[in-house]
């Protein structure tokens, strides 16, 4: 095949006797049948061959993964999260050098606490001078992005980091990267590619294949059965068992197994800052998001896939609560102090363990023991009541003109919503409202944020409806984090690619999460006294939406009360008609 430069040797590269390609078609090739369908992408001047590639590959029928252009490696990054989070298959994400690396590596921070797979790849400045070779320095900027370090930039957030040193290890490399980042704890991996490598040329043959089926992530497994019949007899001889997870409902089939453990045993379960939807909201079992009010009656618990259960600083466990913990990392490996303890930790998968649990407590109950159990449930239900009345009245008072009270704008927007549509909380200081108004029934209808970078949720809203094309995807954050979010580049590749999310965009003026710190830290302090916490975006009322309607998309803004019932189904009827849509929901001001 030809390329677009002469070897050095004067041998062509045309010359069709010689069966020639590029270690970029090679690459491309090695993308395919690692069975990554999409690179999301932001090029440069390093990416140069493996563009070349494209179009031949294109030109020739030859199947290779999907481009999607994103103007800012923000959305980038996220979109591959957004996939990956309803789907468990990493993508690509191809970013100009350093440059690139760096406005992604916010993306791999919220990756890597999501445990989820991706593979981030970064043209590499060109080593070679005069024009030696292939690929060689021919512009200003290859002098001024070569940092002595690239991958710096994105090592606390990877599991592998690889630059590729030549095409002849090009299809062996991308294997690697693809069983790393699949094998749990799940989460990025990252790869240089140097200009003058893609740009070699080889003869057909000299770059081995690597049948997909021999290569994998390694699998966890479930609990030993000398474990599991222990943990089966402590449940099932616990007056108050309960659960505490997070991000359980990354498998389908665990959210299945909690919800029949639960119901067979009864054990209330706490979601605490979670990332996934692990339990149906409307389970008798489920008992909100907050474990303080239950752990001092709780004397025997599971943690599972839960980074955080509590916070520490405000909430105390039992000293004879017997805790056991269950999760891909319960060690917590990525994290430099921890500090929850724990009487017995078992690296495990969680739906394989709860499945046998439940199997186990089956065979050893008896009709005492199912007697126990609905006592037990049936004496929740003053309980039940009473959490949901608090619910209810947080969201009965719609506030007043431009400030409208979140929680009863997260009430009319769930009230709208189908049980398959995916709803992904951005909204910092405002999820409770978004947790407690707007249930969720259904896996992965439900999806948090894990890492502490704000604009994540449009991405991950592109990522998602790619994924799932016949669902509603809704994000709502706030506008602090709108601003982080990029929304030009946002609501440019939903209108490029024919991605129709909708974005609410609860409008406090700023950053609430900054005024609220200051106040638990120094509630007596100057900033308090004079009401002055650097966090109020000042000026004109800003038009959010017009951003939006500037590519395409329905924009309004909202607010009074009487006109968001309205304006919701007017956006939710664009978003089934193919066009994307933003609300904005003027709330109440921090």
């Amino acid at each position: 095949m030809t390329t677009t430069s002469a070897h050095p040797s004067g041998d062509p590269f045309d010359d069709p006797s010689a069966h020639r390609h590029t270690t970029a078609r090679y690459f491309l090739e090695g993308l395919q049948e690692t069975g990554i369908r999409y690179l999301f992408s932001n090029l440069g001047t390093d990416h140069v061959s493996l563009i070349d590639e494209m179009a031949r590959l294109q030109a020739e029928g030859q199947p290779m993964p999907q481009v999607v252009l994103c103007p800012h490696e923000n959305v980038a990054i996220h979109m591959a999260g957004g996939y990956a989070a309803v789907t468990g298959q990493g993508q690509g994400v191809m970013v100009h050098v350093d440059a690139g690396t760096a406005n992604a590596a916010m993306g791999m921070h919220n990756l890597m606490r999501a445990r989820l797979p991706v593979l981030l790849m970064a043209g590499k400045a060109p080593y070679a001078l005069h024009g030696e070779v292939p690929g060689a320095r021919d512009n200003y900027v290859h002098y001024v992005q070569d940092p002595f370090d690239i991958g710096s930039l994105v090592r606390p957030y990877v599991k592998w980091e690889y630059n590729l040193p030549s095409g002849l290890v090009a299809k062996e490399a991308l294997r690697r990267a693809h069983t790393v980042m699949h094998t749990e704890p799940a989460g990025p991996v990252y790869m240089t590619l140097p200009r003058e490598t893609l740009a070699q040329d080889w003869a057909q043959g000299q770059i081995k294949p690597y049948p997909a089926a021999r290569y994998g992530p390694a699998r966890q497994g479930a609990l030993p059965s000398e474990v599991t019949q222990r943990i089966a007899r402590e449940l099932m001889a616990a007056e108050n068992p309960l659960v505490i997870t997070s991000y359980l409902g990354r498998k389908p089939e665990a959210v299945v197994a909690l919800q029949d453990l639960a119901m067979l045993c009864g054990i209330r379960v706490v979601e605490f800052s979670p990332s996934w939807l692990c339990m149906s909201r409307e389970s008798p079992c489920f008992f909100g998001f907050d474990p303080t009010p239950l752990l001092p009656e709780t004397d025997w618990g599971l943690l599972l896939d839960v980074d955080v259960p509590w916070l520490p600083h405000q909430t105390r466990p039992r000293e004879d609560t017997r805790w056991v913990h269950i999760d891909v990392d319960p060690i917590k490996k990525d994290f430099p102090s921890w500090g929850f303890a724990s009487d017995e930790r078992w690296p495990a998968d969680c739906a394989l363990a709860l499945r046998d649990i439940h199997q186990t407590v089956l065979g050893m109950a008896d009709e005492a023991y199912r007697q126990k159990v609905a006592q037990r449930m049936a004496a929740w239900a003053p309980q039940q009541e009473k959490r949901r009345a608090r619910i209810a009245a947080a969201a009965q008072d719609p506030g007043a003109e431009d400030a409208l009270n979140p929680a009863w704008v997260c009430a009319q927007l769930g009230a709208q919503l189908r049980t398959q549509d995916v709803v992904i909380n951005e909204a910092i200081r405002n999820s409770p409202a978004v947790l407690q108004q707007i249930s969720r029934t259904e896996p992965f209808s439900f999806i948090g944020g894990a890492g502490g970078g704000l604009g994540y949720s449009g991405g991950m809203a592109l990522g998602i409806r790619l994924a799932r094309p016949h669902d509603r995807v809704v994000h709502i954050e706030g506008d602090g984090g709108f601003h982080f979010s990029t929304p030009t580049s946002v609501y440019a590749v939903a209108q490029a690619e024919g991605l129709p999310i909708f974005t609410v965009v609860l409008d406090n003026g700023g950053w609430q999460a900054v005024k609220e710190a200051v106040i638990r830290v120094h509630p007596d302090g100057p900033a308090v006294l004079h009401n002055e916490f650097q966090a109020r975006l000042r000026g004109e009322r800003r038009h959010f939406e017009a951003v939006a309607q500037a590519f395409g998309a329905h924009g309004e803004r909202v607010t009074r009360a009487e006109d968001l019932p309205a304006a919701i189904a007017r956006c939710l009827q664009a978003v089934d008609s193919g066009q994307a849509a933003l609300l904005v929901a003027s709330v109440a001001k921090i």
